[in-house]
Formats: C-alpha cells, sequence, structure tokens
C-alpha cells in the first residue's frame, strides 16, 4: 500500500468516546449517525459538512440501526428501543439547506416513541419485517424478534413479539449488577444476518450483493451450506449469527422450524468483528470467507476446502491466526481487514485475497492438520500495515470515492469524526512486494537493524536499572534526612535511646612510645528502619570550648570523617579517634557529631551540580554544601572528669592540704605570676599551693534521681552492706561518658569503705574528689524537723586550672539529675529556717554588683569581680 492516508475532520463534539458502545453508521451519501457512548446520537450531514440535530434519548445509547428505506432510526436504550421518523424531524426545504449559520437542533426523544419496552437491550438488527434484539437478564442472553409494523400503526401498541430465545451467559465476569445495566458489560455484542449468495438482494441493497450493509452480509452457497446445513439452504433461510463478549460465536436459522442456538465457534475472548471476504477473483458466488476477530487479536477465517477422499466432497475449513491487539474496532472490505488497536490503525491482507492465489486444499486446517497453505494463511496475518492514524474507536463499514480509493468513516477517542482516504493502488495492487532477488538481501538489513535494535535496548535497559537503583538510593537518603530533620525540628530533646540515630563517646588514656594521649571511641547506632549505604560517612568535629596562653597555640577545630559502606538497621559503627595529649588543658571541649552524604558518588559530579542549582530552598532544608547533605546528629562535651586518670586505691597519694586557702587569692597569684614573667619562686610556690571547690546536693535529690547498686555478696565472707551516697555519687560521676556512654566500671578505683579518689588531671596535676554527708541549716531548727541532709562534693588540686575544670564538669552533671527528677516545691518556712532565704538574698546583692563594676577603671572593676565571686564561693548554695 503505496502513499499515505488522508485524514479529514468533519466535527469536534468536544467530548471523550466510550470505546466499548460507540458505533458510528453512515448512510450512502446522506448522513452520518454516532453514538459515543452517551444519552445522545448526533446527525452530521456530509453534503452541508455540518452537524445538523443531536437526538437527545432518556437513557444511554447502546446500539441503533436505521431501517432500508432510512426513514426510521432505532435507538437501542436501557430502557427500550426507541423509533424515531428522521425526515419528519429534519425538513429538507431549500431554505434550511441555505442556512449554514443555523445551529444543530436539539430533539427529545419521548417516551411516547418507544417501540419496544425491553430493558437491558445491548443490540438491534433489522431483517426484512422484523425487529431482533439482544439482551441480558437473570444470566442469560435473550433474542427476541419483534413484527415490525406497517406504516400507520401507532409504534407503542404494533409491536408484536414473534419469537425468543436465549442462551446462557458462562463467563461470570460478563454478569450485569442489575437487570438492563448495559454499562456494566464489558463490550457490546456483535449481531448480523447472513445471508446465501443466490438469495434475490432487497431492492435497497441490491447495488452491494458482495457486501455489507446495515449489518446484512452474503456468503457463497457452498460454505453457506457448509456452516448452517443443508435445511437452512434449501429454505434460503436468513442465519442470525451472534458474537457474544465470551467468545462464542452463536447462530440460529429465522425461517426453520423448532428454532434452537447452535454454536459455531469459539474465540476465547470478546468478538469485535464478524464479516465477509473475497477469497478468489473474479468474484463468482459472492464472498468465500467468513472473519470474525477477537479483542486480543485473535482472527479466525472460516473458507472451503477439499476434504479427504474417503469423506467426499467439500469441508468448511477453521483457520486460526492472531494479529497484534488490542483490537478496539474493525471492518472488512472485500479481500482487506482494517482494523484499530487504539493507538494506530492498521490494514491486513487477508489470505488468498489479490495478493495471495492458492488453489484446492486451502483451509483445510481442521481435517488435514496444518498443511502449507495454511502456514501460509497463518503468517499472512502478520502482515499488518499501518495507516499512522491514531485513536480510532469506532468504524462505519468502508466505501469507495469515484476514483476507487477506499473511505473510512470512524470516530477517535476525543470525540472526533473523521473521513480517512487510503491511497489508490488499484485493484490488483494489495501489500507491496519484493522481488525475490532483494528478499534476501532485505531479510539481512531487517537482521541487522534488529540487531542494532537490540543492542540499544540492552543499553537502555542497563541505564533504566541504574536510574531505578540512584533513585532508590536517592529516596532512602530523602527518608533519613526527613527523619533526622523531623526530630531537630520538633524542639524535644529525645533521650538517647529513643533517638533513631544516635551517638555516644568513651574516653581511655592509652600509651604510646612512652607518651600518654587521651583517645576518643564513637559509637553511631542506628535504630531506625532504614539502612545506611555507600556514599554515608561519619563526621566528628573536635571544638576546644577553651585554650592554652601559650605563644603560638590558637583556637582551632578538627574535623574526622569515618566513611562506611553498609550500616543496617540494629547495627552500630564504633570509631576511634586522637583528642588530646597529656598536658594539654583545653578543656571542655565539645564534639559535634554529623552524618554527611556525598551526591558525587552516586550521581556524579554533572548530576550533583545540576542538582544544586535546582532551587535553594531545598539546598537549605538538606544542608546542601559543596554537594553534600550535611544532617546533624548529636552535639557532646569532654570535660575534665572524662579526662581524669583515676588511680587505684593501693597507690601512693600525696599528701594534700586539708584546709585549702582561698582559690580566689591563689588565681590572682597565678596570674601575676604570668603576666610579670619574673620570680620563678612565687610561681613555684602557687603551684605547690591546693586549691579547692566544692558543690553541694541534697541527699533527697540522690536518692530519688541515682540507682544505688545491689549489694555485692562475697563467696568467701559475708554480704557487704550497699554503697553510700557518697560513694554512689563518686561512681557516677566518674562513669558518665558524653552522650550516655558508660566509660566502664571506674568506681573500683574508689578505696572501699572510702569516699575520697586521687586521680591525674591532663595536665599532669594530682587532683582528689572528696564526698561526705553533711548537714544544711541553722542552730535554730526545730528538732521535728532536724537540718537539710545533703553531700558534699570537693575538688582539691595544686592547678588552678584542674579545680575550676572539674568544678565545671561536677555543676553541669549534677545539672542532669535536676532535668530527671520533677521539680518538687520546697517548704517556704523550711527553706526559711535552713537559712537558705539569706543565702538567696545574698546572691542577689552581688548579682547586683556586677553591673556596677563594668563601669568603673579596669583595676576597679578586676577588684570588685573577684569580690563578687569570692562572696559567692564562701557562701555556696545548696541544689535541692
Amino acid at each position: 500500500m503505496e502513499g499515505r492516508c488522508a485524514v479529514e475532520t468533519w466535527a469536534e463534539f468536544g467530548c471523550a468516546a466510550s470505546t466499548c458502545t460507540a458505533k458510528v453508521v453512515f448512510t450512502v451519501g446522506a448522513e452520518v449517525l454516532l453514538c459515543a457512548g452517551s444519552d445522545e446520537v448526533h446527525v452530521f450531514s456530509v453534503q452541508e459538512k455540518k452537524l445538523t440535530a443531536v437526538l437527545r434519548c432518556p437513557g444511554p445509547v447502546g446500539d441503533l440501526v436505521q431501517s432500508d428505506d432510512k426513514q426510521l432510526l432505532y435507538v437501542a436504550c436501557d430502557s427500550g428501543v426507541y423509533s424515531v421518523n428522521l425526515p419528519s424531524l429534519l425538513p429538507r426545504t431549500p431554505d434550511a439547506l441555505a442556512d449554514n449559520s443555523s445551529r444543530a437542533a436539539v430533539l427529545e426523544i419521548s417516551s411516547d416513541r418507544l417501540a419496544v419496552g425491553e430493558e437491558g437491550v445491548c443490540s438491534v438488527l433489522l431483517v426484512g419485517a422484523g425487529l431482533l434484539t439482544l439482551s441480558q437478564r437473570d444470566a442469560l442472553w435473550w433474542l427476541t424478534l419483534y413484527k415490525v409494523p406497517v406504516s400507520g400503526q401507532s409504534p407503542a401498541s404494533s409491536y408484536e413479539k414473534l419469537t425468543e430465545l436465549s442462551v446462557p451467559v458462562v463467563s461470570a465476569g460478563l454478569h450485569a449488577d442489575t437487570e438492563g445495566d448495559q454499562k456494566r458489560l464489558g463490550r457490546r455484542p456483535v449481531l448480523i444476518c447472513v445471508h446465501s449468495s443466490d438469495e434475490p438482494p432487497p431492492s435497497s441493497s441490491s447495488a452491494l450483493s458482495s457486501s455489507s450493509q446495515d449489518g446484512h452480509y452474503r456468503l457463497e452457497p457452498v460454505l453457506f451450506k457448509l456452516l448452517f446445513g443443508v435445511d437452512a439452504a434449501l429454505v434460503k433461510s436468513p442465519i442470525i449469527l451472534c458474537g457474544l463478549p465470551d467468545g462464542r460465536l452463536c447462530f440460529f436459522p429465522l425461517r426453520l422450524p423448532g428454532l434452537r442456538v447452535r454454536v459455531l465457534h469459539s474465540l476465547e475472548q470478546p468478538v469485535v468483528l464478524i464479516g465477509t471476504s473475497v477469497v478468489t477473483e473474479p468474484d463468482v458466488g459472492g464472498p468465500q470467507c467468513l472473519v470474525a476477530v477477537g479483542a486480543l487479536g485473535r482472527v479466525v477465517l472460516v473458507r472451503t476446502g477439499e476434504g479427504r477422499p474417503e469423506l467426499g466432497g467439500k469441508v468448511a475449513g477453521f483457520t486460526e491466526g492472531c494479529v497484534s491487539g488490542p483490537v478496539v474496532c474493525g471492518c472488512v472490505d472485500r479481500e482487506r481487514l482494517y482494523y484499530s488497536t487504539g493507538s494506530d490503525l492498521l490494514a491486513l491482507d487477508l489470505p488468498g485475497g489479490p495478493a495471495e492465489r492458492a488453489g484446492p486444499g486451502r483451509g483445510d486446517a481442521v481435517d488435514h492438520g496444518e498443511d502449507t497453505s495454511t502456514k501460509t494463511a497463518t503468517a499472512a496475518l502478520q502482515s499488518s500495515v499501518s495507516l499512522n492514524v491514531c485513536r480510532v474507536i469506532a468504524l462505519a463499514e468502508p466505501t469507495h470515492n469515484t476514483a476507487g480509493a477506499v473511505e473510512l468513516v470512524g470516530l477517535s477517542a476525543r470525540g472526533r469524526l473523521q473521513r480517512i482516504t487510503l491511497p489508490n493502488g488499484g485493484e490488483d495492487t494489495g501489500l507491496p512486494r519484493l522481488p525475490s532477488a532483494q528478499v534476501g538481501q532485505r531479510v539481512r538489513d531487517l537482521l541487522a537493524a534488529i540487531g542494532d535494535v537490540c543492542e540499544r535496548a540492552s543499553v537502555l535497559k542497563s541505564n533504566i536499572q541504574s536510574k531505578n537503583q540512584i533513585l532508590r538510593h536517592l529516596n532512602q537518603v530523602l527518608n533519613i534526612s526527613f527523619l533526622l530533620l523531623d526530630n531537630k525540628n520538633s524542639g524535644e530533646q529525645l533521650p538517647v535511646q529513643e533517638k533513631p540515630i544516635s551517638c555516644r563517646a568513651v574516653t581511655r588514656w592509652s600509651r604510646l612510645l612512652q607518651k600518654d594521649s587521651l583517645n576518643l571511641t564513637c559509637v553511631l547506632e542506628n535504630s531506625s528502619p532504614y539502612g545506611l549505604d555507600r556514599g554515608w560517612r561519619f563526621s566528628v568535629t573536635v571544638f576546644p570550648l577553651s585554650y592554652s596562653n601559650a605563644a603560638g597555640v590558637e583556637k582551632s577545630s578538627r574535623t574526622f570523617s569515618f566513611p562506611f559502606l553498609h550500616l543496617h538497621p540494629g547495627e552500630t559503627l564504633e570509631v576511634s579517634l586522637p583528642l588530646a595529649a597529656a598536658g594539654d588543658t583545653s578543656f571542655p571541649v565539645t564534639l559535634s557529631c554529623s552524618l554527611i552524604f556525598s551526591l558525587n558518588s552516586l550521581l556524579g559530579e554533572e548530576e550533583a551540580s545540576r542538582l544544586l542549582a535546582s532551587g535553594d530552598s531545598v539546598k537549605s532544608r538538606l544542608g546542601l554544601d559543596s554537594s553534600c547533605v550535611s544532617l546533624a546528629l548529636d552535639t557532646l562535651t569532654v570535660d575534665w572528669l572524662d579526662a581524669l586518670q583515676v588511680n587505684r586505691p593501693t597507690a601512693s597519694h600525696r599528701n594534700m592540704t586539708s584546709q585549702p586557702t582561698d582559690s580566689i587569692q591563689a588565681f590572682l597569684s597565678t596570674r601575676q605570676v604570668r603576666w610579670s614573667g619574673r620570680g620563678e619562686g612565687r610561681a613555684e610556690s602557687a603551684e605547690r599551693e591546693q586549691y579547692s571547690a566544692s558543690v553541694r546536693v541534697s541527699s533527697e535529690l540522690l536518692s530519688a534521681t541515682l540507682a544505688l547498686k545491689t549489694p555485692d555478696v562475697d563467696a568467701q565472707g559475708p554480704e557487704v552492706a550497699p554503697p553510700s551516697l557518697c560513694i554512689s555519687l563518686l561512681d557516677w560521676l566518674l562513669s558518665q561518658g558524653p552522650g550516655g556512654g558508660e566509660t566502664g566500671p571506674r568506681g573500683d578505683a574508689i578505696a572501699r569503705g572510702s569516699s575520697v579518689v586521687h586521680a591525674q588531671g591532663p595536665d599532669g596535676h594530682a587532683v582528689k574528689l572528696t564526698a561526705k554527708e553533711v548537714n544544711v541549716g541553722e542552730e535554730s531548727v526545730e528538732k521535728a524537723e532536724g537540718p537539710l541532709a545533703a553531700v558534699e562534693v570537693q575538688v582539691e588540686s595544686s592547678s588552678m586550672a584542674a579545680v575550676c575544670g572539674l568544678h565545671h564538669a561536677v555543676l553541669r552533671r549534677v545539672q542532669t539529675l535536676l532535668q530527671r527528677d520533677p521539680e518538687k516545691a520546697a517548704s517556704t518556712l523550711r527553706v526559711e529556717r535552713l537559712g537558705l532565704r539569706q543565702t538567696l538574698q545574698r546572691a542577689e546583692i552581688q548579682q547586683c554588683r556586677i553591673p556596677e563594676a563594668f563601669g568603673v577603671s579596669r583595676g576597679r572593676m578586676t577588684q570588685s569581680l573577684l569580690s563578687v565571686y569570692r562572696q559567692l564561693r564562701e557562701n555556696p548554695l545548696l541544689i535541692i
């Protein structure tokens, strides 16, 4: 088929059509009648090229058929079949034809035009003076024949039921939920009438003796007799052939007594099309082939073939094949099949047409097996040619123009009425055929093209798989990101155990090459439902909060990065990093732990740059910086308590002074020595001086928050009494690591029965931690209430930096105890009697003196601040 199809759009109805109920009827040279599945029937005038009328029916239109004289139009709806007289509704006066600007008339079809009051009618067909309906009720298909009245009778009372036949529904998926519910059926059944070619045709269709007219088809007498029986051929009875949605081809003759429905064949898929085609030329005796097409592409050709010699005579041969499906609609024009898949309109030369001549024996697939001619016919069904017209859902019967070209009238899925003119290739052109000398080269070219396509398809498949893997990985990254961001934006500080991804740290001293160093072990725990795969890395930034005054020492941060491959849910990752060397006093140290994902490792540099340029909002929310997604986890603090080297109780300790001097005075002396740079003897004397600081915590708070250890049982001795609050407090202070990490059982460094801990600070100076129980209160306290019991932790060292650092560390840990225990308001009378009110008042007075100190000279300001600090230290507050 050479050339391209010419497509002319006649009208656009602006609504999507239904592929199951759409139908187009093209009356010869006059009008086009179409229904798109709604309750309207559109009448389009071919001569005027305009929509002339819209018939609005009482319900959705399932089928329509026009009488032979073109006077009556029968419309099938849910409530029955309506009869409409078109000429009376559409006057053809010269004035009306000249008025091209007039709009289409909207005509309401009232109930007085009801011809047959039968519910659930799916298909209708006019057979002579009879009206045949097909409906579904009570899990049965009902075929009902009515007598059409003569002109002048009332349509509501003169349609007489002549006969009614039923066929059981065998496919449960096609049952309607309600009687007459046409819309729930998968597809409209196909209903046609087949005549023998030797039967005299009606006068209205005499010019179309070998083609179809309003659902009527003709078939050569031999095949007609072989398919439908000798009796039907003798009486020249029309045969009603029905294609059901379950795939069965059922038939029954109209003029034989004792009517019953028989099954001719089954396509095992919904029937879309039944027609006839010409097998041999010249067309002598009518079409020689019955064609049936299923919705999934199965094609059945029924032709006359030579039977076995012992059987004698001829037989009906069934040839089955498949075309590219699905098949939405189609029609047959002599030797060619036109069908639409919804995405393309295709043409197929049927086997045995002008493109392929075969001798006797054609179609003997059932009786002789699959011989050479049957294989050729099956292969020919695969040679469809695209007409490059898409989205056609309904086709009228083909016609020919004056030049002999085939014209198809179709309805698209978007509601466009189109005329499709096929290229005129002559009567015997058929499909293009290559010379035999070029067949081999053509086959080689096709094989080479197939190889290229397969290679490109393989590359595309690999790219698609890679993209899918990247998308899955990015989706997991986004899930982890939003999980951590939601936890951060909620504003609630969750415990370490409840965080989806958390980290904690443990400090340990190690000795290498006679040098001591403090190492930090960070533990990353993944409690989320997502795994951390390739591309993620664990980053720890160490930032000292204080620094030494030595020359050349600057306050700087260090960042350690640890990439890993897989960290599944529930697993942990341990990493170690150097924190400080012996003698370093830059404590406390802040650890900022975060997860970083590199987009370059997954997308490549170019794709990652394009993603960064896509939007600033996403970039800022996910923390995108240099093609990396940074997600903050926890901020940990390593203080002086974490950096202590606790000595065993058996170790010898230096004798420390029991009465410490004032720490502020020692601090001033130390600073004066450093500032002056003179007097080494004074510096050595200051270093030998002992400094101290203390913190008091109520025993009630400690008992409520500290979990006391159970008594130890000695196998060789009696039970040991549970440790006191002093020992428990010291053990707790030394065992708490950054972020809730346990530093290990350091409580064994406390002498049994003693509440004193000897240790060495990171600067090398010896320190001593002492805990003792004290009573806080005035002498005038009543005996009924008694003084308030508390535990006092005292820090002593010859290093002022060690005392200040440990004092800060103890206070920071005690603050966590206050967060554990709910606030309990103490009695106002009790607080006043304990003398705490006076302490608070003194603290408020000292607080008021602090702003005044900033308004004087520098020397006086220093003296004022030191005086305030001395007063606060001499009167420590009690933490309750």
